[in-house]
């Protein structure tokens, strides 16, 4: 059974917020632990990139194979302050990540935006797919670690909430 530690969360948390101060767009923050080291992180690579595929989770992802000169990620555990989407969640699995531990849910995220929907927003896709619905089919297993320091990640929306009222 995998323990998930909290200064690998915080450090997401802390790669949020940072992009969240970049950008003023939402804070999402990521990072690749293998062993006991961070080795690759990212926050929302979105705003003003027109890849949509920039998300954390994948920079991140990215950046880790990178480093380590290999696409499988076999001993690497995925940090991230949201659940991650079904695209983030399958590059995690396509990487043979070992696991991935999130923050907030993706019902906390759906609910962050059913809240402030408006005509900029509700124009866009959302897609709210638990991750459970995609590790659960993994052969050889990964673990999922949910809702970890969750309280600590749901702060990370009042950063995006100051921006939204600008």
């Amino acid at each position: 059974m995998y323990k998930p530690e909290k200064r690998f969360m915080q450090s997401a948390i802390e790669e949020a917020k940072k992009g969240n101060k970049l950008s003023g767009k939402y804070p999402m923050g990521v990072v690749v632990v293998k062993g006991d080291k961070v080795i690759a992180s990212s926050c929302n690579g979105l705003p003003g990139n027109i890849d949509p595929t920039a998300h954390a989770e994948i920079l991140a992802i990215r950046k880790a194979a990178i480093k380590l000169k290999t696409r499988y990620l076999d001993d690497c555990v995925l940090y991230t302050t949201n659940e991650p989407c079904a695209m983030c969640t399958g590059a995690a699995v396509w990487a043979n990540m070992r696991g991935i531990v999130y923050g907030a849910s993706v019902k906390d995220l759906e609910n962050f935006w059913k809240a402030r929907r408006n005509e900029k927003t509700s124009k866009r896709n959302f897609v709210f797919l638990p991750s459970d619905n995609t590790v659960s089919k993994v052969k050889p297993k990964m673990f999922l670690v949910k809702n970890f320091m969750r309280k600590e990640c749901l702060e990370l929306f009042k950063l995006y909430e100051k921006d939204l009222k600008r």
